[in-house]
């Protein structure tokens, strides 16, 4: 079982030079810019702000590093915010890449994805790109607790099809009550078992 509680920054990496290849476990986390990424993993972590959350969408350019009882858990750069220039959507694809591409120890990728709308086209391209390289991954819906319970249930009824995975890798995620999160670590620790 892994202390969350332990968790402390541990780096941060703005070009692909900076990326070290590393062979220690790592879970990654992907998704649009504004999606939840800082809220969960603060969730996760069991802080305030560790993992900082950004006013601006599309602010965090840096692939950031936490450690935790000896496995990584890697905070990819956003993507997909429109005010954001074609050269920084550029530099952040290649940033992306990169990591993945330096011969890390991905275990688990965790896509966040927001409920409340179907997956946008840089949502299915990072679908796509994860299934293609072999990646396994969960997709976490997170702002749950802006709908409904009718509201809830369509976009629950629809979003497996819309991403083409099976329901038992999507998990419905609440930064506000934490609703989802004991699933997410107990699928978190599956995969990083040694």
């Amino acid at each position: 079982m892994i202390n969350y509680n332990k968790a402390e920054f541990e780096t941060a990496f703005g070009t692909t030079s900076q990326i070290p290849t590393d062979r220690q476990i790592e879970i990654a986390f992907a998704g649009r810019s504004n999606v939840g990424k800082s809220s969960l993993l603060n969730k996760l972590f069991n802080r305030k702000n560790l993992a900082r959350v950004s006013s601006v969408p599309g602010k965090t350019a840096t692939i950031n590093f936490y450690k935790v009882d000896g496995i990584r858990f890697v905070d990819l750069p956003g993507y997909g915010y429109a005010k954001v220039s074609k050269g920084d959507k550029r530099r952040w694809a290649f940033l992306l890449e990169s990591y993945f591409n330096t011969g890390r120890d991905i275990r688990l990728v965790v896509l966040l994805i927001d409920i409340r709308r179907p997956p946008s086209a840089d949502d299915m391209l990072m679908v796509n790109f994860l299934k293609e390289k072999g990646y396994d991954f969960i997709a976490v819906l997170t702002k749950k607790d802006k709908l409904n319970k009718t509201e809830f249930s369509q976009r629950m009824e629809s979003v497996g099809n819309e991403l083409g995975i099976e329901s038992e890798r999507i998990i419905p995620f609440s930064a506000m009550n934490g609703d989802g999160l004991d699933r997410i670590k107990a699928i978190i620790n599956e995969y990083t078992k040694e």
